[in-house]
């Protein structure tokens, strides 16, 4: 099976191609991809981290590693906002030091959930499902969270579907679950 180099180097040199069946579906089947600089690169990105994301289930894996403290990051931030104005214990800074405190709680949960409930490698992560997850989530991330177009959204989905999709064809293993 490819190592996490090839992956990434796959996802590197092969975006141009992604680029051009993006250009043919746009120009002949009429899927409203608008191919701004902006959703390019964002595309790019997401192309790239798409060719290894699936080997995220392997605890050994780099990406595993990389994406478990980013997750844990993030539901420890998610849960201080949520309840920042929620706690009223005394002066200002014991209740951003306690909103802190659930925050880390949180986050090291889920330093320890992220490798319990991941399913075991190359099984339903390794799948086209995951990768339309990702696509969807690549969509959201553009059109929702950057507010970028619609059709520039379309886009970051098709590509981050791409480079998911890339991995599995790489590691020759391409099943809808």
């Amino acid at each position: 099976m490819p190592n996490y180099d090839v992956h990434l180097l796959s996802g590197i040199v092969t975006y141009p191609l992604a680029i051009f069946i993006a250009f043919m579906l746009r120009d002949h089947a009429g899927v409203p991809f608008v191919l701004s600089t902006t959703a390019m690169v964002i595309g790019y990105a997401l192309y790239v981290l798409g060719s290894d994301l699936p080997d995220m289930d392997h605890p050994n894996a780099l990406i595993h590693r990389g994406t478990k403290p980013i997750v844990s990051v993030a539901v420890g931030s998610a849960v201080f906002i949520q309840s920042f104005g929620s706690i009223n214990i005394g002066e200002p800074w014991l209740n951003v030091t306690a909103a802190w405190g659930f925050g880390a709680l949180a986050a090291l949960m889920a330093w320890f959930a992220f490798t319990w409930v991941m399913p075991k490698h190359r099984g339903i992560v390794h799948s086209l499902l995951f990768a339309a997850v990702y696509g969807l989530l690549g969509y959201a991330l553009v059109e929702f969270g950057l507010g970028l177009g619609r059709g520039e959204a379309l886009f970051a989905g098709f590509a981050a579907f791409s480079g998911y999709t890339l991995h599995l064809i790489l590691d020759r293993g391409v099943s809808l679950l």
